[in-house]
Formats: C-alpha cells, structure tokens, sequence
C-alpha cells in the first residue's frame, strides 16, 4: 500500500462483470465508493468490458464517466457520453463467411449471437439467450438469415453455450475451421470471437497512448481469461480473489472476491 498520501497510479481501468459489477448485476457498492474517492482524488477510471454500448452505459452513468470506454472485449473504443467511436475493429470479410456457414456445425445447445449497428442479431431464441439478454439488459433482434448483415460491420460472434461443457467442442469446431482466429472465454459459457488484434489489451495500449499516459501509471483489475492480457499489460495487474485460476497466477496482485469489493481493495493499494 502507498504510504505517500498521493495516488501511486492515474489511471484505474476495471472490468464489470465479477470484477466490479456483481451477481446481482449492481455495481458493488465498497468497490463505487473507492473509485470515486479515486476520481475524486484525480484518477481516471475506464470500463473495459464485453459489453457492447446497450449494455455498458447504465454502469457508466452510474460511475459518471466520461472517459472512453473499452467495449466488445477490445473491437471498440466509444466515447459513451456521445457515442463517438475512437477505435474500431471488426471481423475480417472471410472469417465471417466461414463463421456463418459454420454455424449448423456447432454442438447442440451452442447459440450464436452476432453484434453489428449496435445490436445483438440471432437467428433463434432459446432460454439461455433470454437469459443472457437479460444479464447483460440488451434487446436481441431476431433476423431470418445471417446474410441480412452487413459482411463488413460485424463486431463480433458471440457463441453462448447452455452448458460450461458445451465450450470446448464449441471452441474446437472454430480453431479446426478458422486457425488463428481471436477465441476468449468471457464466462464459463460464453465463448467470443473477436477481430484480429481485438483484445482488452491491445485497446488499453491504443488508448494510452492516445491519451499519453504511460502504461507504468495504469491499474487494471480482471478476473476472467477475457482480461489477461489487460492486466499484464498495465503496469499494476490485479485479479479477483474469487476469478479464474489463471488470471489469479498471472496478476502482481491478488485482491478480495467481486461481492467483498476487489476494485475497492485495488484502490486501496493506489491511494492510501
């Protein structure tokens, strides 16, 4: 912990879900009292998470922002105060193709979910996409063919699975087909594909170097397989105590579980 009296970091750069956002889909209330004493005390805070606009922009009024926000997992770098798109990514043309024609491929019970313009499109609803439509408080928009999109806005393909154990045949059927495709585990049943060079990483490069700050003065906290690189990119990395093992071997530090108040822990160890 700092011992100075001063801020030790200027930017703090959180994910929400099971970071800062919990099981009741709330901000963790420890965790929004710390980031805006962190604020407060002339710190930065930017989101970065795989929600897209719809569903990242209650959080961020909420915390009162007006920073950019990384969203998609990386794609997309949107000012949300006016919607404004500083960094854009999307699906290459033929990654897309072979995607959708991949698509009757996939296990039983693996829906996918394809976000261009701003909305989720799927061909079908089942429970499990009613339910992952209301976690994240977005509308889907049910569509009869894949080709109604346009090939060259697609943000990215969401594969959601009715079962944890559905993610690794789901995750093998697009490594066989597309080799070197952008693949991240977001939740245990939530499997992404991204634009290449699309990662929470990379978009926190971008923006720090647009903004001049130097990725040494940067905390960014994770706790799934979607925020490592994130975290070992910022100069201070830290983990959810109740997050992936994976994520946890890899972060300098090691923090409280989401609900105990992570973010709040990790504030504390930046601002005394």
């Amino acid at each position: 912990m700092s011992t100075t009296g001063v801020r030790t970091v200027d930017w703090i750069v959180t994910d929400l879900d099971g970071t800062l956002v919990g099981r009741d889909l709330k901000i963790v209330e420890a965790s929004l009292a710390a980031l805006r004493r962190f604020a407060a005390a002339g710190g930065t805070v930017v989101i970065a998470t795989g929600r897209g606009e719809e569903a990242a922009l209650p959080y961020y009024r909420t915390l009162g922002l007006t920073t950019p926000a990384i969203l998609y997992n990386g794609a997309r770098v949107v000012d949300l105060s006016t919607g404004a798109v500083l960094h854009r990514r999307c699906l290459s043309v033929v990654v897309w193709a072979k995607l959708t024609s991949l698509f009757g491929e996939l296990p039983e019970g693996v829906w996918p979910v394809a976000f261009s313009g701003g909305r989720a499109h799927v061909r079908a609803t089942s429970p499990t996409l009613a339910e992952y439509a209301r976690r994240d408080g977005i509308g889907l928009t049910e569509i009869g063919s894949w080709g109604e999109l346009p090939f060259d806005d697609i943000i990215k393909v969401m594969l959601i699975c009715d079962r944890p154990e559905l993610m690794d045949p789901a995750e093998r059927t697009v490594s066989e087909a597309i080799p070197g495709a952008t693949l991240v585990r977001s939740e245990d049943t939530y499997l992404e594909v991204l634009p290449t060079g699309a990662t929470k990483g990379t978009a926190l490069r971008e923006l720090a170097a647009a903004r001049g700050v130097a990725l040494a003065e940067i905390a960014a906290i994770g706790d799934n397989p979607n925020d490592l690189d994130m975290i070992q990119a910022a100069g201070l990395g830290a983990a959810v105590g109740d997050g992936a093992e994976s994520v946890r071997a890899a972060a300098d530090l090691v923090v409280g579980a989401c609900a105990d108040g992570a973010v709040a822990d990790l504030v504390a160890r930046v601002l005394p």
